[in-house]
């Protein structure tokens, strides 16, 4: 079933930007709720650097005039139209392990990525690769 996808008091379904793991959206919940401001939404979004070019990063923010607004078990993800381009189809989980805890992005449009999984390439290229700070 796809997400419903809210701009501009639009509301259109679609196949979703990104999805989320259950374990994830468990986890965006407990940050959302530590901060208990009802205004907040997990933002995810693209920016230049990491060691393959481009960087997955999130932040807790509010609304912006441009988001798209996707909804997933009670959580808003929020996505800028830039980023959206880079990331469609994408399935953001969670791990915590003996090695560290933390989001991943499962991008389909990554043609690679570090091995760290916070930086990727897609086919069009795009960022200028930089040190991640992973050791990769």
């Amino acid at each position: 079933m796809a997400d419903i996808i809210t701009n501009f008091d639009q509301q259109v379904e679609t196949t979703p930007v990104v999805a989320m793991t259950e374990v994830a959206a468990i986890k965006v919940r407990e940050l959302l709720d530590a901060e208990n401001d009802p205004a907040l939404a997990l933002r995810v979004f693209v920016a230049g650097g990491g060691c393959s070019g481009l960087q997955y990063q999130m932040a807790l923010t509010e609304v912006e005039d441009d988001d798209l607004i996707i909804e997933h078990e009670g959580i808003r993800v929020l996505v800028d139209p830039m980023s959206a381009e880079y990331i469609r189809g994408s399935i953001i989980d969670y791990h915590d392990g003996l090695m560290g805890a933390g989001f991943t992005v499962d991008n389909p449009n990554a043609v690679s990525s570090c091995g760290c999984g916070h930086s990727f390439r897609t086919a069009d290229g795009g960022g200028d690769a930089h040190s991640c700070g992973c050791g990769h």
